[in-house]
């Protein structure tokens, strides 16, 4: 059950886009984009770059021929500026030039004069400003105006979580080759394969059949790829366009961290209300997300927001409300989790902070308060399963809590200045794409005559092992070895229309359309075999490379049975669509049932932290994990312990910084930007994967559960040990739920 690139990627011999060999004529992209955060474009001189040796043409807005927009779900989104720039790192204007070091050093000569207008970075400001890409949004239930009154303890705060860098192995990357009759055949490092193919037909004003986009896999993405490797893909197919070359377009790591998109930071307000036993009877929130300087997918991830606002909790009476802030940073986008993260950690901050002014314990007021069956969210969907609770229930002794917190205290009573902490985070989170429409996925599936098996979907490989998992698929229902199955890149000549490999749902989705293509092609063989051997298909079935009939093991093999069915000219390919059952959502009334399942998991958190240095070490991180029947237990702890790892990354040291007045990024710089390495790695990370809820027919893979994004939010339990050895330290520390807890802000609190 490996990971089949893993062989590759040791060897170096796996292929990504900058490893494609160049066509003849190939010319190289240098992108001249925005210093300035706020300004109006006076004048823009590209003359000097024109003259350029090498330079084969320079690109402005007034050379597109079609729509200059790119924008996905709101239409505010500029290829290329014209007239205002609106972020540092916009793109401006294109060198096209026979090697890379020409274009770029054509690139530099281009003059731009601005006239600079007042930028804004901070939320906040936006939103008094009237500066929302959409309006407010909300989700509600019951009356919390009424519920207030009944509440003995009512806590109100701020939190703020700050934005996080994919960092990617590979970056933003492109190779555009032009075919016959104007089509063109983009080779992108996208996760949004036919949306690039829209925007490119968009931008270019011809029909989208004349857009290729394929991908053989990705360098890592997180989300970052999703809707922001679609400037860079157009950019390259508008140069191939207007010149008639390939155009390869693969930007500096610099360059990837100042001109893309970031997590998005949140700055909210919440009041939390609790009887005296400390049941949560009231959650309000208000999020203000700051969403860049355009939509991008910021609504969508807001949505995701509200939708996870309660987080593990059943909470009867609440109002949450988000704000898309439109400020002058690069427009911020998809990340793993998607907006939970942040809402997640919001609950989680108003939590401690009650328990600190009541005294009820942490975890008193979270277990009581944990969802359980027959419970409703905000958004009316019914909580069916108890995993939530019995995860919780499972951390607790799988990790001897009590045992745990007891060394802990006693640990901290003999140490002055190094404490331990101990946190338990529980994660609830839905699958499948809120917006109903994205959940459907297709497949093509070929056997060939001498057994073979080529599957071609809409997933696309990122490290996540997806391909892996559609190969089990196949090789399962087939009942052949896993080596005589091959996923074909992501192609949307092959499978069109796809939905962003994004939202935990590439696996189930695509997984689910390549099994019913091929269970199509195993019933057309059964038949064959029922002619060969004279009796009934459904008396048949296929294992171990064989055809048995009932208990009994034929003459026929797989191989042979292939070259019967082809010899009878019986069709040996099929194509199957899928679409998630049973989901629904009404965006008038907020309410319906968005997600097709939800995972849950408990993760216990230890820490120790030297409140001399503000230096800590994670210690050692247990978790219980919902994944359903698993497919492939290698992939799925190496999912776990991946996310896991970004999650703590998150909350502790990945800070993203801003210069107050040009607005220029800080951490542009893998020198400036600090993210987990292998010695910041928890010293044990312990998972119990456990199965729960039986899944129903076509809903998960093969009743296993997502596992790409839950897991990130265990991270957010490192956040709260640290604070918790903080407070051992000094009991009258402030109350400040800033993320991330970095060494400095450890150091500096009060």
């Amino acid at each position: 059950m490996k990971h089949f690139d893993a062989e590759l990627h040791v060897k170096g011999k796996s292929m990504f886009v900058g490893d494609i060999p160049e066509p003849e004529g190939t010319l190289h992209a240098a992108v001249f984009t925005s210093s300035c955060a706020h300004g109006k474009i006076l004048s823009l001189d590209t003359s000097e770059a024109e003259a350029f040796p090498g330079v084969i043409r320079v690109i402005t807005a007034k050379d597109i021929p079609g729509e200059n927009e790119i924008g996905n779900i709101v239409l505010d989104e500029p290829l290329l500026a014209e007239g205002t720039v609106h972020f540092i790192g916009e793109p401006v204007a294109v060198v096209l030039a026979e090697t890379r070091h020409q274009a770029y050093s054509a690139m530099n000569t281009i003059l731009i004069e601005l006239e600079e207008l007042e930028a804004v970075i901070d939320p906040r400001k936006a939103a008094q400003r009237g500066d929302l890409i959409v309006p407010p949004r909300t989700f509600s239930c019951g009356n919390t105006e009424d519920a207030i009154k009944e509440c003995t303890h009512v806590t109100r705060g701020t939190a703020e979580t700050g934005g996080q860098e994919h960092l990617y192995l590979e970056t933003q990357s492109t190779l555009c080759i032009p075919g016959e009759g104007n089509a063109l055949r983009i080779t992108s490092s996208t996760q949004s394969p036919s949306f690039v193919q829209k925007i490119a037909a968009r931008v270019l004003g011809i029909p989208i059949h004349l857009v290729q986009v394929d991908i053989l896999r990705l360098g890592g993405a997180f989300g970052g790829k999703e809707d922001q490797a679609t400037p860079w893909a157009v950019i390259a197919a508008l140069g191939t366009h207007l010149t008639g070359h390939p155009v390869k377009l693969i930007l500096k790591r610099h360059e990837d961290l100042v001109n893309t998109g970031k997590r998005h930071p949140y700055s909210c307000d919440f009041t939390i209300g609790l009887n005296k036993s400390g049941q949560i009877l009231v959650w309000e929130v208000n999020y203000f997300q700051n969403s860049g300087a355009v939509s991008d997918l910021s609504t969508a991830i807001l949505e995701r927001s509200l939708f996870h606002s309660t987080g593990s909790y059943f909470i009867p009476n609440v109002i949450a409300t988000g704000y898309c802030c439109r400020t002058n940073l690069a427009p911020n986008t998809a990340f793993r989790g998607f907006g939970g993260p942040q809402a997640m950690f919001v609950i989680e901050a108003a939590i401690h902070k009650a328990s600190a002014e009541t005294g009820i314990p942490v975890e008193k007021i979270q277990k009581m308060n944990l969802l359980q069956p027959g419970d409703r969210f905000p958004y009316g969907m019914e909580y069916t399963c108890n995993e939530v609770k019995s995860s919780w229930e499972l951390a607790e002794e799988f990790s001897d809590v009590a045992k745990t917190r007891k060394a802990a205290r006693k640990f901290n009573s003999e140490n002055r200045y190094l404490k331990k902490g101990i946190s338990m985070m529980p994660v609830c989170f839905g699958i499948s794409f809120t917006s109903t429409f994205l959940n459907q996925a297709s497949a093509l599936v070929h056997v060939y005559t001498d057994g073979s098996v080529g599957i071609s979907t809409g997933a696309v490989e990122m490290g996540q092992g997806v391909n892996s998992r559609i190969r089990q698929v196949a090789a399962g229902v087939f009942s052949i070895p896993l080596e005589r199955t091959r996923v074909e890149s992501t192609n949307t000549s092959r499978a069109a229309n796809t939905s962003p490999t994004a939202a935990s749902s590439g696996a189930d989705m695509n997984g689910n359309a390549a099994e019913t293509a091929c269970c199509e092609i195993r019933g057309r063989l059964l038949e064959v075999a029922a002619g060969e051997l004279g009796c009934k298909a459904e008396d048949l079935c296929l294992l171990n490379s064989r055809v048995w009939n009932k208990e009994k093991q034929t003459d026929i093999t797989w191989d042979q049975l292939v070259i019967a069915a082809y010899m009878s000219r019986t069709d040996l390919s099929s194509h199957a669509h899928y679409a998630t059952p049973g989901i629904h959502f009404n965006k008038t009334t907020e309410k319906g049932r968005p997600f097709a399942y939800h995972v849950a998991g408990t993760a216990v958190t230890e820490v120790t932290v030297d409140c001399l240095l503000g230096t800590y070490k994670i210690d050692k991180v247990s978790i219980v994990h919902y994944g359903g029947s698993q497919l492939n237990p290698l992939l799925d702890r190496g999912q776990v312990e991946g996310a896991l790892l970004q999650g703590i990354g998150w909350v502790t040291m990945e800070e993203l910084a801003w210069d107050g007045r040009s607005k220029r990024l800080l951490a542009d710089t893998l020198a400036t930007y600090k993210v987990p390495d292998i010695s910041f790695t928890p010293n044990e990370v312990n998972i119990l994967f456990a199965e729960g809820e039986v899944l129903g027919e076509g809903v998960g893979l093969k009743g296993s559960k997502a596992v790409g994004e839950p897991p990130f939010m265990y991270g957010i339990g490192a956040w709260f040990a640290i604070r918790e050895a903080i407070i051992a330290f000094n009991p009258d520390t402030s109350s400040d739920y800033t993320a991330p807890i970095t060494p400095e802000r450890v150091l500096m609190t009060k």
